[in-house]
């Protein structure tokens, strides 16, 4: 069961809230991106995928939802990245929400990885995650406030062997997470972590779920039901909303009981 939208809870402080999310074309971002926007949040998002992201923007669109902005992008580039949060802010009014989703867990042996291809796991999974909070800082001291949520994995929690770069960096976003709250908690921006098991996302069901992967799953998770992106969009909406007002520098955990 996936769940759905004009079931859930509906959150009022998120009702015009400017909400900025990495990765929103597609997977759990795309479900980020729809569940924001049915709370009525005014939502921008960037990602590199044009043609997913505009159909996306389109489908919200004729649902009657405030449509979303998108931004192409690739997070990599740190300018450009300081460039549509800035437009994003804009548009939107002062960020009050960054969901720092973007990531990319392709699989890798220690002994094929090469400095370059280590130093792109870390750009790609956590440096940007670091560089948008540092640039939604100012905007949210200035308006009283802010909630961050960083994206993590349970992967370093069960220590994954398959994909060590993506590994470090998502056991790296729970550290940078602590700090960040620290830092930034005088100023009322709270900081979280979300740590997702196995989502079923269009990727994860065509790269990895076959046979094998059932049967992991079966053993593993606590609970028979398939984990989807819209379980995560819902937490993400709890942890931007004022309900959540003194969580902060915590890990969420949303795996169907994995770990």
């Amino acid at each position: 069961m996936t769940g759905d939208i004009e079931h859930g809870a509906i959150y009022p402080s998120l009702k015009g809230r400017s909400v900025f999310i990495t990765g929103g074309g597609s997977g759990i971002g795309e479900s980020l991106v729809e569940h924001f926007c049915a709370q009525g949040s005014r939502v921008a998002f960037i990602d590199l995928a044009e043609d997913a992201s505009r159909r996306l923007v389109a489908r919200i669109a004729a649902k009657g939802d405030p449509a979303p902005h998108f931004m192409a992008g690739d997070l990599r580039d740190i300018e450009r990245l300081r460039a549509t949060i800035a437009e994003a802010a804009e548009r939107h009014g002062p960020i009050k929400v960054l969901c720092n989703n973007a990531g990319n867990d392709d699989r890798h042996k220690s002994e094929d990885v090469t400095v370059e291809y280590w130093d792109d796991r870390m750009a790609v999974n956590v440096r940007h995650q670091f560089f948008a909070a540092q640039a939604v800082r100012p905007q949210m001291k200035e308006t009283g406030g802010g909630s961050i949520i960083n994206f993590g994995s349970i992967t370093w929690l069960v220590g994954d062997g398959d994909c060590p770069g993506y590994v470090t960096a998502k056991a790296a976003i729970t550290g940078m997470t602590r700090a960040l709250a620290r830092e930034f908690g005088p100023d009322r921006i709270r900081v979280n972590c979300m740590l997702p098991g196995w989502v079923m996302t269009e990727r994860q069901m065509r790269l990895w779920l076959n046979p094998e992967g059932e049967r992991q799953i079966a053993e593993r998770q606590c609970l028979p039901d398939r984990l989807y992106p819209p379980d995560i969009a819902r937490m993400a909406l709890f942890l931007a909303a004022d309900d959540s007002r003194m969580c902060s520098s915590q890990n969420f955990i949303v795996d169907g009981g994995w770990v």
